[in-house]
């Protein structure tokens, strides 16, 4: 009887991950489509591959759901002033955003001020730019940040073509 409780136990556990799994996944699919288009508009003006601004932005805000992309506006984990204080008096460490906007244009911007952007700009290689990222100390936990980053960027489709030069 307990071998049996065992089995089953386990059996709804993998059916409950396996739920948490899809529904994330089609939370960061939404989120990318609706984030495509600014991304890839800072990526062509800055050099910087519009996959992984949507790839970083989705993980460091968690599909948009996280608490400094839902209060804070800010969906890179980027650290700085804020004007919140929760019910405790707390407050975060992340920077504040008037829109989520001006974070995705501030993280494109901190990235110019790197010492790999000269050597990495226009290149179309998200891997050596997760990679650069990594080494620069962009995340605490570099080698845990570059893993999510490149499975998330496996997921990730983009047009081939320029969207600025389509308009032209």
């Amino acid at each position: 009887m307990l071998l049996l409780k065992r089995i089953l136990f386990r059996k709804v556990l993998v059916v409950a991950l396996l739920g948490m799994m899809f529904s994330a996944n089609a939370q960061n699919k939404t989120y990318i489509a609706n984030h495509k288009l600014i991304a890839t508009l800072l990526g062509e003006s800055y050099g910087i591959p519009a996959p992984l601004i949507l790839a970083v932005a989705t993980i460091e805000s968690s599909g948009g759901k996280g608490p400094a992309a839902k209060v804070l506006n800010n969906h890179f984990g980027i650290e700085g002033e804020n004007n919140y204080v929760n019910k405790r008096g707390h407050s975060s460490r992340y920077k504040q955003y008037a829109n989520e906007w001006a974070s995705y244009l501030d993280f494109c911007q901190l990235l110019t001020r790197k010492r790999f952007y000269n050597k990495l700009k226009g290149n179309s290689d998200t891997k050596a730019w997760v990679h650069a990222m990594s080494l620069a100390h962009y995340s605490e936990v570099p080698e845990e940040w570059e893993n999510k980053i490149l499975s998330m960027l496996a997921l990730i489709k983009m047009p081939k073509t320029s969207f600025l030069a389509s308009l032209k």
